[in-house]
């Protein structure tokens, strides 16, 4: 436990200092929320569908996790090339462990950076059906900040350079983006994207998130939940299987 907590605290350290981060992972989800909320709105309310901001809301604070946490990735494989994760590798303490630290330290700033976009939200005029679901809504934040800061991790275990990361971000992570409901409704799609909606585990993350801000959903909240608790625990199980084969 020891491990994972300096682990943790090492990376929010490290948030904190690059605080020019910070507002760089801010302007994609701003410029979208505004840009395509207010853009978008008379054209999403003439098809009879409501306010696009109430929809379109959950959708970008959920682009702003999944690229923050996806992120963390870049971290460990700058330690490795620099030599840094050898010195964490070689203490008497388990992969695993190194394994949950990092995940936590990524999840809790991609977190972190989802309830400022949050806050955010509320000034284009987004507001939460009801305060009592914040806390779901809260829950659902945490579970994809935490799926996808242990996909980085994973990811970046079997990467040695930089390079191929920006490849797993535009052949994989956007895919996963526009595909999961963000940003348009997944209901009415062709036979083959509904599919990939279907199985895209980011879908039952913002679909959750959506019904506990907005009210509104496709699947039921207890499978999002189900299906965000159980592609966390096998993509630990994988990270720690990748984890374990790291030659430094």
């Amino acid at each position: 436990m020891r491990t994972i907590y300096i682990l943790w605290l090492r990376q929010l350290k490290r948030f904190i200092r690059k605080r020019a981060s910070l507002v760089g992972a801010l302007g994609q989800p701003v410029l979208f929320l505004f840009a395509l909320g207010f853009g978008l709105s008379p054209i999403y309310a003439r098809a009879g569908e409501g306010d696009y901001i109430q929809f379109l809301a959950p959708g970008i604070i959920a682009m702003t996790i999944l690229f923050t946490a996806i992120f963390n990735g870049v971290d460990l494989i700058w330690e490795k090339q620099f030599g840094f994760l050898k010195e964490t590798f070689v203490a008497p303490v388990s992969r695993f462990s190194i394994l949950i630290g990092k995940t936590l330290g990524g999840a809790t700033i991609a977190a972190i950076q989802g309830v400022i976009v949050f806050l955010i939200t509320l000034t284009a005029g987004f507001r939460p059906e009801s305060l009592a679901m914040l806390p779901l809504a809260f829950l659902y934040l945490i579970l994809i900040a935490f799926l996808f800061a242990a996909l980085g991790t994973t990811i970046a275990a079997r990467l040695d350079d930089m390079q191929g990361f920006p490849l797993i971000i535009n052949f994989v992570i956007q895919p996963l983006f526009f595909l999961s409901g963000a940003i348009f409704p997944i209901v009415g799609l062709p036979k083959f994207l509904e599919f990939i909606t279907k199985i895209n585990p980011l879908s039952y993350g913002i679909d959750g998130m959506r019904y506990a801000l907005s009210g509104a959903n496709v699947f039921s909240p207890f499978v999002s939940l189900g299906v965000l608790i159980g592609v966390s625990i096998a993509i630990l199980f994988v990270g720690a299987y990748q984890f374990s084969r790291v030659e430094l």
